[in-house]
């Protein structure tokens, strides 16, 4: 039994870090490897459940499937302070005039909203709810047609895909659904990841937004290698391996905060 006493967040850190090497995970061997109450671990899981980054089961916990993610809503709810952070480290490097493709995620829909001194812009986006958002001033909106899924509000599918190859944007600023040390940048949806990737090859430059929970993950679609990443905005410090394989592929990090 460990004598350390640790913080509510450097516990979650550690049972995140042990659960990846586990799989599965029991409230019994926690209790006994960090030295604390059943009801101090069953607190930290709910918290891990809550956000998206455990899923609970009678006894314990294991990672999430690789081909499901929490509704859009409880996703809005899940880390609303680091993606806001990260939404707003964004903004700082974007000017007046820029093209921009965005796609549908809760941490661009935050940027949206902290882009709205911005004026000039064109953005392109499978987004209802961002072109909503950013519709204003001197503002070009592209709103991408397709296969529309009410949950998140967005569009999808052979005809998004094939709108998007009209446009060409300096940037891509796309959300990750998990951000893998070898797979890259992976994504819960295939239909979400092949938009992605339709827009990282009409995009000069890629920016992705992933906050803590995402870091170190896998999901079930590939969108891109790390190396095809320019630059990484997310609200926590990499995990050590992850960190390695960003420095390896030039990806610029930045911690928002």
């Amino acid at each position: 039994m460990s004598t350390r006493k640790f913080t509510p967040e450097a516990r979650r850190t550690l049972i995140m870090d042990y659960a990846r090497e586990q799989g599965r995970i029991l409230v019994e061997d926690l209790t006994i490897r960090f030295g604390a109450s059943s009801e101090t671990i069953r607190r930290d899981l709910n918290h891990l459940a809550a956000i998206g980054a455990l899923r609970k089961f009678h006894g314990g916990a294991c990672l999430p499937s690789l081909t499901e993610e929490s509704p859009f809503a409880q996703r809005m709810a899940s880390q609303p302070t680091g993606k806001r952070s990260i939404a707003r480290a964004v903004v700082r490097s974007l000017t007046a005039g820029d093209t921009l493709f965005i796609d549908t995620g809760t941490t661009t829909l935050m940027l949206a909203e902290e882009m709205q001194p911005l004026t000039d812009l064109s953005v392109v986006t499978n987004s209802t709810a961002i072109a909503a958002t950013l519709a204003h001033g001197n503002n070009s909106i592209y709103l991408l047609g397709g296969l529309y899924q009410p949950d998140a509000g967005e569009t999808t599918g052979e005809i998004t895909i094939e709108q998007i190859a009209n446009f060409r944007a300096s940037h891509a600023i796309l959300t990750a659904g998990a951000v893998h040390p070898v797979n890259g940048m992976m994504d819960f949806s295939l239909g979400e990841a092949q938009v992605a990737r339709a827009m990282i090859e009409q995009a000069d430059h890629l920016v992705v937004l992933a906050d803590r929970t995402k870091l170190g993950r896998s999901a079930f679609a590939k969108v891109c290698p790390l190396s095809r990443i320019d630059r990484l905005v997310t609200d926590a410090p990499p995990p050590d391996d992850l960190a390695d394989a960003l420095r390896a592929a030039n990806v610029d990090v930045v911690i928002a905060e």
